[in-house]
């Protein structure tokens, strides 16, 4: 399971390495950044209260480091938040609930996209 993990932060960061920089690939954290997707992301993820509390707290983080990176246009500090929402997010879920959260990110980054491809590692 350490290979779709690994799989699915390559398909993240390879996604952003491979196109010019471009914000929306990195707008899956606002979009997930508010009150109606964390409360369908908890059901889906049977997260206890306490998870969902810190997982709105790393998406409120998350959603401000990116919106500076953004405006300044950085894309290494971008990248660095998206590893920062990760490893947060690792800490608080466990393994089962972290590997339907990776999915759950890349669907929505293919959605956002408008694309229907899943990304891999070899992209």
């Amino acid at each position: 399971m350490k290979k779709i993990f690994i799989i699915a932060v390559m398909a993240l960061l390879s996604a952003s390495a491979t196109f010019a920089f471009d914000s929306n690939d990195y707008k899956v954290f606002k979009v997930l950044n508010n009150e109606k997707k964390i409360n369908s992301l908890s059901k889906y993820l049977n997260i206890n209260d306490e998870q969902k509390e810190q997982l709105t707290y790393i998406f409120e983080l998350t959603d401000k480091k990116l919106k500076t990176a953004l405006e300044n246009e950085d894309m290494a500090a971008a990248d660095k938040v998206v590893w920062f929402n990760l490893g947060n997010v690792k800490y608080v879920l466990t393994d089962e609930q972290y590997k339907k959260y990776l999915l759950t990110v890349n669907m929505t980054v293919n959605t956002l996209n408008n694309n229907s491809e899943v990304y891999t590692a070899e992209k």
